[in-house]
């Protein structure tokens, strides 16, 4: 079956977006009417698809045949892969793979081809002479895109009666290479420089819609001419300017360059609230709330739209065909759209047939909502070609499918093959010996790795282009072929082709100088660069870096920097992958910047994670590198002193209760200690002991306290330095649903129990030189009405935190500040229904007689009880919303009447009217109430949360007599990666632990004994580092 000559076409089942097509139309008419003896082709079998962005029946047009039956075909081709069960026995298959780099999660689908005995190759593999990959969608299509449309902009504007440069450009598949088309345009730019265009089509304004690849291959063309990039906001002045220059001058003078307009979809959109501002996550997660304004704001300025932005059809549309007959009506310069997402019907409603290399434009009259092929009349000119990648991909598409025999192939096609009739090619035989390799749980196959085996052992780094030069198979062919063995330590894959790939291997050999001559051998390899015989015309960038070698036989374990994280918590996981991915964190721009000169990355750091069962511990360190999740009861204080005394750094994310405990294994054993916990007498009473040992603990290191105080010490004593003094701290800080997840009655999700405990503490503060305190009882009647400067959408209610005076002391402001207060925001609302709640009795901790008896009452005869509201049994009818508010209202719980309605459709939305038997585990109406909150407020797999942390600063300069008011905010929301939803409170309380501990194990916190993050040596490089981290 695999090389008679057929071609199979897949529907893109695994991503319900994929619309894109391997082959267009015309690059199957012209493989078809070539014939067999010229293109290899026979036959071309198209699945159907509706989605598609050409219709079956142009395929059916030019020879295809449309059908779901494959199995005829010898060479089966799609984008992305196809599902498992697809995948036929004897045939040759060309997508994205993903495999090459042995990713774990594309293996299945290797499997699957090697056992039907299946051919595939992977289009990312396929290079030119130049080593550079030849297929691609993203800046490839916008580099071509744009020449193509270039080339029609000179014919349409020619049509008007203004000759212009771009009439010279051809179109992208007339030149026979990017360089050579860059070179065409550059030379448009030259005479643009030169000679200028028509005052008539100036200002001409290149639009670009969205900011990735697309967009940036599409910039990059524009960048070749004379340009300017202006702001959306600033497109009128562009246009009053250049109108006030023609008006004065007396004669028409041309224009010497062309405008870049880069627009995101916060300038394409307003939000329907006047008071509210834009906001991507929401506007993500309810486009309803939204209104498109880009054909008033952009549009009217555009003389093209070059549109390269996702698009999905729940959002508004970019341009609609009315739009665009009043913008036409109203004479706006628009000429064209070059629609380089190829998305027909999508964002651009007018943009409804896809264009071809025969026929690359058309005109689109609005006036009549009607389509032409000829240049000239009314309307704008459109483009929206998906050819590119049919274009590379046709001209070899016919030796996949017409050759049998591997020996056969051309040398680029021999490179893409991964596996040829169910036998992994030789480049590819890395790929089981690094999956044998490599291991979910390090700490224990490296006991069992025949690297341990090995008299003789050395870490090794390889850093390059491992996968996309064959580099990584050369290196383990040298390294078994003279004796050693290697296991995977780690790898980190770059997921694209200007990014890079990292590998660690522990290598192993008998003797030391069969140790140095695997050395030698890598190194020359790195030297040399792996090319597979391919003549490249950049160096290769393959970087060797060789551990320390090591004594087996002396010493089993290589001791790295190491760090004990105790408690397996929502809080766990984001300090486990801040403190193992350190290292290749490193290598980013803005982190690498943060850290250069405060932080010294000798070595990885290897993360132990310890919970009271080992599910938890194990479930918390899946995926992550160098981490490893253990066993551990903090009683147990063998097995706590086991684990404390095998690493550097320990940080304890249990209760407050359980840190001295903690505290005093770290004493004996001299290891430092971080908590985010505030430090209580508990703790502070070890600072003698801590000194003694020569050890730092390091409390009050998560969000609030944490970087409330980093941000806080950063701003007051750069204010002392200047010689201000502060009058006047207030710091906010709430974690919060985000907007588009605070869908419930009381507008909060996270931690109810510590939410109704916390509305209990009673609050001190000093207001302009007056000290108030409030009531535990009286806490939730405080809240006041509470407006961010910079987020005025945000209706928020602010409520006092414990006993603001103690900071005035920490922060060194007690005697020059009037004012020092901080308070815990929540939306607005929240405290009136929780005050409400509280004074019925839903908070109380005693037990009730009702929950006591031998019969469990249900949640609608607790509640009934706890109103006083008698039921009508014999009827059988439900307690109602109104019923309940009028006896809260005649109870005297709340005095008006749309806080009592508030309160009762929270009551019933938790679920405290329901005839469900309440579990025999609740004791208390407050276990009652925690579950019901627990249940029913809890966020869904698809919600994130919200911290918003906002600290304001009013500073008096005596010698200036100059008041100034400094702001910090901090605002950071949930975030879903690869399936896996991680919040934003675990962002900020777990990330400034495991900061902490990296400041400990680099030796840059000095201090000894209990310590607060509110030394520069804490927050100078906390704050850096956090910056990394978080949107401040």
């Amino acid at each position: 079956m695999l090389g008679n000559g057929v071609i199979g076409m897949l529907s893109e089942t695994c991503n319900k977006w994929e619309r894109r097509a391997p082959l267009t139309p015309a690059h199957c008419a012209r493989l078809l009417h070539s014939g067999k003896a010229e293109s290899g082709v026979a036959r071309i079998v198209v699945q159907p698809s509706t989605k598609r962005i050409y219709h079956d029946t142009l395929y059916e047009e030019v020879g295809c045949e449309v059908s779901e039956d494959l199995s005829e075909c010898g060479l089966i081709v799609g984008v992305k892969q196809p599902k498992l069960e697809m995948i036929l026995p004897d045939r040759g298959y060309a997508f994205f793979s993903h495999t090459h780099k042995a990713q774990k999660e594309n293996m299945p689908l290797l499997d699957k081809i090697i056992a039907e005995r299946s051919t595939l190759y992977d289009y990312e593999l396929i290079v030119g002479d130049d080593g550079k990959r030849l297929l691609a969608f993203g800046k490839y299509a916008g580099r071509a895109g744009m020449i193509d449309f270039l080339h029609g902009l000179g014919q349409r504007y020619l049509s008007f009666g203004y000759s212009t440069p771009f009439l010279s450009l051809g179109a992208s598949y007339m030149y026979p290479s990017l360089a050579a088309s860059k070179a065409a345009v550059i030379s448009v730019g030259e005479e643009i420089s030169t000679l200028g265009l028509p005052s008539g089509i100036c200002p001409l304004v290149f639009v670009f819609t969205g900011s990735g690849n697309v967009s940036q291959g599409a910039q990059e063309i524009f960048k070749l001419l004379p340009h300017k990039f202006v702001e959306p906001s600033r497109l009128p002045e562009l246009f009053e300017a250049v109108g006030e220059k023609n008006q004065h001058s007396p004669v028409s003078k041309r224009a010497f360059q062309a405008y870049g307009c880069v627009v995101t979809s916060k300038d394409m959109v307003e939000p329907n609230d006047p008071n509210s501002i834009f906001n991507k996550a929401d506007y993500y997660s309810h486009p309803e709330h939204y209104t498109p304004v880009f054909h008033e704001k952009i549009a009217p300025y555009a003389s093209v739209v070059v549109n390269c932005m996702y698009w999905e059809p729940r959002f508004p549309r970019l341009l609609t065909t009315k739009q665009l007959q009043e913008l036409m009506n109203k004479r706006c310069p628009i000429v064209g759209i070059a629609d380089i997402t190829c998305d027909i019907g999508g964002s651009i409603e007018f943009v409804n047939q896809a264009t071809t290399i025969d026929s690359p434009f058309f005109r689109f009259d609005p006036f009549t909502d009607t389509c032409h092929n000829e240049m000239d009349g009314k309307g704008v000119i459109c483009s929206a070609a998906s050819q590119h990648f049919g274009n590379i991909l046709s001209r070899f598409v016919g030796h996949l499918a017409s050759t049998k025999d591997f020996p056969e192939l051309p040398t680029h096609l021999k490179l893409a093959c991964i596996v040829h009739r169910g036998e992994l090619t030789s480049l590819y035989e890395y790929i089981p010996r690094m999956r044998e390799s490599a291991s979910d749980d390090l700490s224990e196959t490296l006991a069992d790795s025949p690297t341990n085996k090995k008299k003789h052992s050395v870490l090794v780094s390889l850093n390059g282009h491992l996968f996309d030069d064959f580099l990584i198979n050369e290196a383990l062919d040298k390294i078994e072929a003279i004796g050693g063995s290697f296991q995977l330590v780690k790898c980190h894959v770059g997921q694209r082709a200007d990014v890079m790939s990292y590998s660690e291997l522990e290598v192993g050999a008998d003797g030391s100088s069969m140790l140095d001559q695997i050395i030698d051998s890598l190194t020359s390899l790195a030297r040399k660069g792996g090319n597979n015989g391919m003549v490249t015309k950049e160096p290769s960038k393959f970087a060797l870096t060789v551990g320390k070698i090591h004594d087996n036989g002396a010493d089993k374990i290589r001791r790295k920097a190491g760090v004990l994280i105790v408690g397996a918590g929502r809080v766990c996981r984001p300090a486990a992958e801040f403190l193992a991915s350190i290292k290749s964190l490193s290598s980013s721009p803005l982190f690498g910047n943060c850290i250069a000169d405060d932080v010294d990355l000798a070595d990885k750091v290897e993360v132990i994670v310890a919970s009271l069962y080992l599910k938890d511990a194990k479930e918390v360190t899946q995926g992550i590198p160098n981490a490893t999740g253990v066993q551990l009861d903090v009683e147990d204080q063998e097995s706590l002193h086991k684990y404390v005394s095998e690493v550097e750094v320990v940080i304890s994310l249990l209760p407050a209760s359980c840190h001295v405990i903690i505290a005093n294994a770290c004493i004996k054993l001299k290891k430092h200690l971080v908590t985010a916990s505030y430090v209580d007498d508990s703790l502070s009473k070890l600072d003698e002991s801590s000194k003694n040992a020569g050890i730092t603990v390091l409390g009050e290191m998560g969000l609030d306290p944490g970087i409330d105080h980093m941000m806080a010490m950063k701003m007051i004593d750069e204010a002392h330095a200047q010689g201000g003094k502060v009058r006047s701290f207030t710091s906010y800080c709430g974690g919060l649903p985000s907007p588009a997840a605070a869908n419930n009655p009381l507008a909060y999700n996270w931690n109810p129990a510590g939410a109704i405990r916390a509305g209990r503490n009673p609050a001190k503060y000093r207001s302009m030189g007056k000290e108030i305190e409030v009531n535990g009882d009286n806490l939730y009647d405080s809240a006041v009405r509470f407006r961010l400067p910079h987020f005025p959408a945000f209706a928020l209610e602010v409520l006092p935190n414990r006993n603001s005076l103690i900071y005035g002391d920490i922060y060194k402001i007690g005697e020059e500040a009037s004012t020092i207060f901080r308070g815990t925001l929540r939306y607005e609302g929240f405290s009136e229904i929780m005050g409400t709640l509280a004074g019925i009795g839903f908070f109380d901790a005693e037990v009730h007689e009702i929950l006591n008896s031998s019969e469990k009452p249900t949640f609608e005869t607790f509640t009934c009880t706890l109103l006083g509201v008698e039921k009508d049994s014999s009827s059988g009818s439900r307690v109602g919303e109104a019923d309940i508010a009028e006896r809260i209202l005649s109870l005297g719980h709340s005095k008006q009447q749309e806080t009592a309605f508030k309160t009762a459709r929270t009551i019933m939305f938790l679920g405290l009217l329901e005839k469900t038997v309440i579990p025999s585990s609740c004791q208390t109406i407050f276990d009652v109430t925690c579950l019901c909150m627990e249940e029913r407020l809890a966020y869904s797999s698809e919600e994130q949360d919200m911290v918003l942390l906002y600290h304001e600063v009013e500073i008096e300069f005596p010698e200036s007599q100059v008041t100034e008011k400094h702001q910090a905010t901090l605002l950071e929301v949930g975030k879903t990666e690869r399936g896996r939803t991680t919040s934003a409170m675990a962002l900020t309380v777990g990330i400034p632990a495991a900061i902490g501990a990296l400041l400990l194990l680099t030796n840059k916190i000095q201090t000894r004994g209990i310590l607060r993050p509110i030394e520069p040596e804490v927050y100078v490089p906390g704050n850096k580092l956090g910056t990394a981290c978080f949107s401040f």
